[in-house]
């Protein structure tokens, strides 16, 4: 999957992991699951910080949550996220790892001051040059607060689910199950959207 250079970088990025790790796979006997388990393999020979498993019970196949060792910090990818998403997938590994996602420091404090349950999910395309900057805000997003759940899908391995929902575009976004928003979009955007007691505080 990765060639010799590519995952010697990943391996100097993945020095900065400072919490263990464990990448847990929902997979079968399909040749997406193979190539996902081939994947997650790699990056575990990446760091002593990783360790994967392969007993997951996810509704989507094949997919994986991202897991902080003990704690509720974790991000989920449905598919294999290479191509564009591929540096999406090495910062959600670093950034639950404990390494601190870049945002400013007033944007971290509202993120971690949001309050109820919001539980995204996005659909992009792996040659999709908006899709990123959507699933790593929100990726972040989830790292810095426990009550966002976010999971990134890949749309051409899950059709039936796309045209269910009626998606026309990518990156599209939905937030508890209602469509949220579409296209390119930052972390100072979506919370813009969620934190509307921001303005009142502001005033």
């Amino acid at each position: 999957m990765l060639d010799d250079n590519l995952l010697t970088q990943v391996r100097g990025h993945f020095g900065n992991i400072v919490h263990p790790v464990e990448l847990i796979a929902t997979v079968d006997a399909s040749e997406k699951s193979g190539e996902l388990r081939r994947l997650l393999d790699q990056l575990d020979s990446a760091s002593e910080k990783i360790t994967v498993r392969y007993d997951g019970t996810d509704e989507r196949t094949p997919s994986f949550v991202i897991s902080r060792v003990g704690t509720d910090v974790q991000v989920r990818f449905a598919g294999l996220p290479l191509g564009h998403e591929f540096t999406s997938l090495i910062l959600a590994v670093l950034q639950v790892g404990g390494h601190p996602p870049k945002a400013g420091d007033d944007t971290i404090e509202q993120i971690k001051a949001l309050e109820g349950r919001y539980d995204f999910v996005t659909y992009m395309s792996l040659s999709c040059q908006n899709c990123p900057d959507v699933v790593q805000a929100l990726n972040a997003m989830s790292v810095l607060n426990p009550n966002i759940r976010h999971i990134a899908i890949d749309g051409a391995l899950f059709q039936d689910e796309v045209e269910a929902r009626q998606v026309m575009a990518v990156p599209t976004v939905f937030l508890n199950g209602e469509p949220f928003d579409s296209g390119r979009m930052t972390i100072d955007q979506i919370l813009g959207k969620l934190d509307t007691g921001a303005v009142e505080r502001e005033a």
